[in-house]
């Protein structure tokens, strides 16, 4: 009996995962489905393609071989992709959500920091909107004349 590899998609609403290089009955598959699905809760607005890879570098040798390579596609940007190696395949994808997050972390803050200032179009349209409409009740500044002119 031939046992299948977890390539299948696992899909949510905005949201697709998929794994490969493991088998779909191992308890890893369905971890590593549920923490990339935690990892990337804060993009939920957008919709995102992760994709999870496992080789095995040495083959059947041992040793720090499993390769864990890590793969999120956000809409209209780069690709953010990251590799961890490791004995066991838990500890590889361990090691590479946790890259993977601190990435998602820096991409959020600059995100955040690139919103958080107000554009100059921006801030002309809320001046103009607290301009007062009615003439009577603003406050009439005199102007100042050039010294010699009254």
């Amino acid at each position: 009996m031939r046992e299948r590899t977890g390539g299948r998609p696992a899909e949510t609403a905005t949201m697709r995962v998929e794994i490969r290089g493991i088998p779909a009955a191992r308890a890893l598959y369905t971890r590593a489905v549920k923490r990339i699905h935690t990892a990337l809760k804060p993009l939920a607005g957008e919709p995102v393609t992760a994709q999870v890879n496992f080789f095995d570098e040495n083959g059947p040798k041992g040793g720090v071989a499993i390769r864990c390579a890590l793969t999120v596609r956000l809409p209209y940007r780069p690709a953010v992709r990251v590799e961890h190696m490791a004995e066991t395949s838990r500890l590889a994808f361990d090691g590479g959500l946790a890259k993977l997050e601190r990435q998602l972390e820096e991409y959020r803050e600059r995100h955040r920091k690139s919103q958080r200032y107000p554009k100059k179009y921006f801030v002309a349209k809320r001046l103009l909107e607290t301009w007062p409409r009615d003439r009577s009740t603003a406050r009439l500044v005199p102007r100042r004349h050039p010294q010699g002119r009254e």
